[in-house]
């Protein structure tokens, strides 16, 4: 079961993350303040999803990790920290507080600041969850490693 739940929940978190991320920029550049203040406002109800399935994903891959720590184990695992460290400290207040400065109509220089700074720590976290599934897809044999 554990060897269904990782890549499954795994792979949510990333698209979870991923359609925040282009949902951000696409309304950032193409849609109104109104579509905008929406995308915003609906990203913090996405964690209800978003959180357990970083934390299952974890969870599960510590468990089928069995203590082991070298190679691409390792590599996952070393990589863990950074994700949840710019989910929790960069990702997740950057989100409430744009939710909140969206519903207010409050469109400054701070907001566009912030959601700046909220688009280059979640393509950081997409790349480190993207390079963390390629892993996974390595050591399952899903995908082909390159020879040395």
């Amino acid at each position: 079961m554990i060897r269904i739940i990782h890549p499954v929940a795994g792979a949510l978190a990333l698209v979870t993350i991923a359609t925040f991320w282009l949902s951000t920029a696409a309304s950032a550049l193409l849609a109104s303040e109104a579509t905008v203040a929406a995308v915003k406002t609906a990203i913090p109800w996405g964690f209800l999803l978003l959180v357990p399935a970083l934390m299952a994903a974890g969870g599960a891959g510590v468990m089928l990790a069995k203590g082991r720590r070298a190679g691409l184990i390792g590599m996952k695992l070393r990589r863990m920290p950074f994700i949840a460290a710019n989910g929790v400290l960069v990702l997740i207040p950057a989100a409430l507080f744009l939710a909140s400065k969206a519903r207010a109509s409050e469109f400054d220089t701070v907001f566009y600041a912030v959601q700046a700074l909220e688009l280059a720590a979640g393509a950081a976290n997409i790349t480190l969850l993207g390079l963390t599934m390629r892993d996974g897809l390595k050591m399952t044999g899903r995908l082909r490693r390159r020879p040395a």
